[in-house]
């Protein structure tokens, strides 16, 4: 997975780059990923060894100065202000929106680096800090995961009392994972002058360590909330470790169950309906949102979930199959969802260990598919990318998601829990569940 891939940047749109710990490494990867010409910019300094990463610098401090550079778009360009001393000056607000314009007229990338950090590896941004512009489309919050451990100091952060003021942690403290959190989903942090209508990544750069990595990964769950993806890297090594996005979680509750003659989504498991045991399942593997769809037997299956915290998303065409279930489930998720694992309603031996691995694969690679392999055979659930939400956007009749296996990769998880592999049919079949809660 490379860097485009885990941002799920889609040119020409335009992304700004704000924080520290690597966003000019970021800047110029980012640009030789992408099929060129490409525009980089820089509203803060640059020092002048990290020019060389661009074919062709441009420097001016209005658009006259720059009228050449539309004639001669090519391989990946750096603009900025002029050079003073061993930086470059950050390019103004008039200059950047001129750069836009020539952007979208002729369909090309603009990656712009918004602040400055003088190399080190975290700060917090100052009062006249970051300058994003509003049209930009996608904001990448990036911070050196180095720093973790680190006192705070001037020589591990920049900008260390505003840090400390937005961390609570005192100067010269050991900067902890939940302390950079924190300062990264402040207003006055790493949220501060975000258009409203921009995505927002943060990227935990220099993970250069499996320690780093994990902290790295349990810092996801607290930045997540604010943020619509958290990815997490080594850019200098060129890998991208993890990326963690909202996965929801789809429980296809519709069915009228005619060959088993009664609800089977209103079994006992345990106690509870099996619909509820799944839900709860769901909820406990950090899915989100959960989505209940009915069709038959709406008003009981509804009731069985009523106190938790799920949509339901009443199918109407139930009886035209599966596929409008499917639907009807992808019609409720959010806009950034990044994957959604589909459930079965008469499976609740299905419990969070087999979620949270699903989750975990799809985030080292985010691969369109990704399902249990038990002794050598394909298992539920499943778990889709949203690249292949057309896909399964697409399907009619009585079909579910393996409609679509042959027309994206899929990925096996191996599992060794034999249960994924019950199916709940007849009621010959319920004593296979007995023990297995």
């Amino acid at each position: 997975m490379n860097i485009s891939q885990a941002l799920r940047y889609t040119p020409p749109s335009s992304i700004a780059l704000v924080g520290s710990g690597g966003k000019t490494t970021l800047l110029f990867q980012l640009a030789r990923e992408l099929v060129p010409p490409v525009i980089t910019a820089a509203t803060s300094h640059l020092h002048m060894d990290q020019i060389k990463l661009a074919d062709s610098h441009w420097k001016g401090t209005r658009p006259e100065e720059l009228a050449g550079l539309e004639a001669n778009l090519l391989g990946v360009m750096l603009v900025t202000g002029p050079v003073l001393d061993d930086r470059t000056q950050g390019l103004n607000r008039v200059t950047i929106g001129w750069l836009d314009q020539i952007c979208k007229n002729h369909a090309l990338p603009l990656l712009i680096e918004a602040d400055g950090s003088r190399r080190h590896p975290l700060k917090a941004p100052a009062d006249h800090e970051p300058p994003i512009p509003d049209f930009v489309k996608l904001v990448v919050v990036v911070a050196g995961m180095s720093g973790i451990g680190k006192p705070l100091t001037g020589k591990t952060v920049h900008n260390p009392d505003q840090f400390s003021a937005l961390s609570k942690l005192a100067p010269g403290e050991r900067i902890t994972p939940g302390a950079l959190v924190q300062v990264l989903t402040h207003a006055s942090g790493g949220f501060k002058n975000i258009p409203k209508t921009a995505r927002r990544v943060v990227l935990l750069n220099q993970a250069d360590t499996s320690d780093l990595q994990s902290q790295g990964q349990a810092m996801a769950g607290g930045l997540m909330p604010g943020y619509n993806s958290v990815v997490i890297a080594s850019l200098q090594q060129s890998q991208v470790h993890a990326v963690y996005e909202p996965t929801a979680g789809i429980i296809l509750a519709a069915g009228e169950a005619r060959r088993f003659g009664r609800p089977k989504q209103l079994l006992d498991y345990n106690g509870q309906p099996f619909v509820r045991q799944v839900a709860l399942s769901a909820l406990a593997s950090g899915l989100s949102p959960v989505v209940v769809v009915t069709g038959a037997y709406a008003d009981e299956v509804e009731a069985a979930v009523q106190d938790l915290a799920v949509i339901i998303a009443h199918n109407v065409q139930w009886q035209s199959g599966q596929s409008s279930s499917i639907r009807s489930g992808l019609h409720h998720l959010p806009g950034e969802t990044g994957a959604a694992i589909f459930l079965l309603a008469d499976q609740p031996q299905v419990w969070a260990p087999i979620l949270r691995a699903l989750i975990e694969r799809h985030a080292r690679d985010l691969a369109p598919i990704v399902a249990p392999l038990v002794n050598g055979q394909r298992a539920n659930p499943v778990l889709f990318d949203r690249v292949t939400f057309p896909l399964l956007n697409s399907l009619s009749g009585d079909v579910g998601g393996r409609a679509i296996f042959a027309k994206a990769p899929v990925t096996y998880l191996p599992w060794h829990d034999e249960s994924l592999l019950i199916d709940i049919d007849t009621p010959q079949d319920l004593p296979k569940l007995a023990g297995r809660g």
